[in-house]
């Protein structure tokens, strides 16, 4: 028995919410081994330990146990290792293992995912309890090499931190850089995620996001399955991902549940949105301003004949419609969720009509800046997309100053920068982040 119980102590490995206790009395003693986050701890106090007390021989209280329908012998460790990792407890006795069916979904907190929708798959997202979270996890991904640990972080909000990866397929010298990090924080308070990622980010000015903070816990197991670390902290629906590559924030969990031919279809159609949300508006400055030439003399003619009456210079009309744009996103967040998107709707479309008619802007500026806009909303993660609304503004001032030359030369500055970024000593422009 011994040896059962070793074997199995060594396979769940050591982690926070791996559960080993003695229970004797006067009469016998059990060892009871059970994972805290996905077992009912009233039905373990009312079922299992308090009857312990009140009997006197081992095969009675074996017998009551087995009174259960959900109460079973195994037929082998491995079956029983999977049970446990399933939610049932294991009993103990001196010459045999029971197994009792504890598990409990902790659903009634839980509500669909508000930030990363999805037509297909999963609808459920995190919530605020660390240990539901943990418990979706658990449920979801029942493999016995899955680790938690848990830690207090903040000098004053002592909150609760738990680091959640798969100690088979992550890479240990990727998770003793995370715990130095994590080791290394002093904060008197921490209460969100992305609080957590400004103290994680050696890079403090970087442009671009190095974590990946995602409220989908199919996403979040995705990413355990690929050799990644989970980090969850009390009091936020989001949990961060690392280490990340460039590639993970313009993957949609969509990808996963359509036909492959349909997944490469969308991937491809936002890199196309990518590059027209970074480069659209700096090759109009461009071409209007400087090379002209490029355009067909029909197109050069049209695009002259709408700013006609526009009386400042290509860029500024740029700016201005961005910063606009900027102005109606926000305003679209900060507003109440009943009235946000019917204000910023109207008042998109009442000034663009006003500035159209004025001769404030051009026609074509306003087609821009909807491809612009709506290209930005195709990104499926928003730290991306916050990076990628901000790259436009050098992209447009150095077509201002070197046109089409400009334009290029701050692409490849980006993508050189980019290729000096690393998200816990992995390239960030890495195609892919993936350990077997």
């Amino acid at each position: 028995m011994n040896q059962n119980k070793q074997w199995l102590l060594d396979k769940l490995g050591p982690s926070d919410d791996l559960e080993h206790r003695l229970i004797q009395s006067n009469h016998f003693q059990v060892e009871i081994l059970f994972i805290t986050n996905i077992c009912d701890s009233t039905l373990i106090r009312d079922d299992i330990i308090q009857p312990f007390f009140q009997m006197k021989q081992e095969a009675e209280y074996e017998n009551y146990l087995l009174s259960f329908p959900g109460c079973v012998r195994p037929a082998s460790n491995v079956d029983a290792l999977n049970k446990i990792t399933a939610g049932h407890i294991a009993i103990l006795f001196r010459e045999r293992i029971l197994l009792f069916n504890a598990a409990q979904i902790k659903a009634a907190a839980l509500s669909d995912a508000q930030v990363e929708a999805t037509i297909q798959g999963p609808q459920t997202g995190f919530c605020e309890h660390i240990d539901t979270n943990i418990n979706l996890i658990r449920f979801r991904y029942q493999n016995n090499s899955l680790r938690v640990e848990c830690l207090e972080i903040g000098r004053l909000s002592k909150s609760r931190l738990c680091m959640m990866y798969d100690d088979l397929q992550v890479d240990h010298q990727i998770l003793d850089q995370v715990r130095k990090a994590i080791d290394e924080i002093k904060v008197d308070t921490l209460q969100s995620a992305n609080e957590l990622t400004q103290l994680l980010n050696k890079q403090k000015f970087s442009i671009f996001p190095t974590f990946l903070t995602t409220e989908r816990p199919d996403r979040a197991i995705l990413n355990i399955s690929q050799g990644k670390v989970i980090l969850m902290l009390e009091g936020t629906p989001f949990v961060l991902i690392l280490p990340v590559v460039f590639y993970d924030f313009y993957s949609a969990m969509d990808d996963n549940y359509q036909l492959s031919l349909v997944s490469y279809f969308l991937l491809i159609l936002r890199y196309i949105a990518l590059l027209l949300s970074l480069i659209l508006p700096a090759a109009y400055v461009a071409l209007t301003a400087y090379n002209p030439e490029i355009f067909r003399v029909q197109v050069a003619l049209s695009i002259a004949g709408s700013r006609a009456s526009v009386p400042y210079p290509a860029y500024v009309e740029v700016l201005l419609m961005l910063i606009l744009m900027e102005l109606l996103l926000e305003a679209s967040i900060r507003l109440p969720k009943s009235v946000g998107s019917t204000a910023t709707t109207v008042g998109g479309l009442i000034l663009g009509q006003a500035a159209t008619s004025a001769g404030l802007i051009s026609n074509i500026m306003i087609i821009i800046v909807s491809t612009v806009a709506i290209s930005n909303f195709v990104v499926p993660i928003n730290s991306m997309s916050f990076a990628m609304r901000i790259m436009k503004y050098p992209l447009v001032l150095l077509a201002s100053m070197l046109g089409i030359t400009g334009v290029v030369l701050g692409l490849i500055g980006m993508t050189a920068y980019m290729s000096n970024l690393r998200s816990f000593g992995v390239p960030y422009l890495r195609l892919f982040f993936y350990r077997k």
